[in-house]
């Protein structure tokens, strides 16, 4: 079975290096983009990104609006978004999973918590 590669987005290169520590010490292969468009281009490049860690807020595109462009794509709108947020306020997860993405992890990243919702979603 091919490894599971992970596309993190997010447009803090410090969340990204430690998310993709965590998940290589897991066995996880991973790439990483500063944004949703750069995001876009490995998406349309590589075929076996099984899952999509998305930033909620960024600059230019933020995880709302690159989420409702993946699923308006037919080769992205498959692929599970995991919204990573810091934003944990009442109703923000619910605000996350009706913009269409598969689940919901808040920062600081509970990794035991990334890594069950990334299980579940590659299954």
């Amino acid at each position: 079975m091919p490894q599971k590669l992970i596309l993190i987005i997010d447009d803090d290169s410090r969340n990204i290096f430690a998310l993709k520590a965590v998940l290589k010490a897991k066995g996880f292969d991973c790439l990483s983009a500063i944004s949703a468009q750069e995001g876009f281009s490995i998406l349309e490049e590589n075929s076996n990104v099984a899952i999509v860690l998305m930033d909620m807020m960024m600059p230019d595109m933020d995880g709302y609006q690159a989420i409702a462009a993946m699923k308006k794509s037919p080769k992205m709108r498959d692929i599970p978004v995991l919204a990573v947020t810091a934003q944990a306020m009442v109703g923000d997860k619910e605000r996350c999973l009706s913009a269409g993405a598969s689940g919901y992890v808040s920062k600081p990243i509970n990794v035991d918590e990334l890594l069950m919702q990334i299980e579940n979603f590659t299954k």
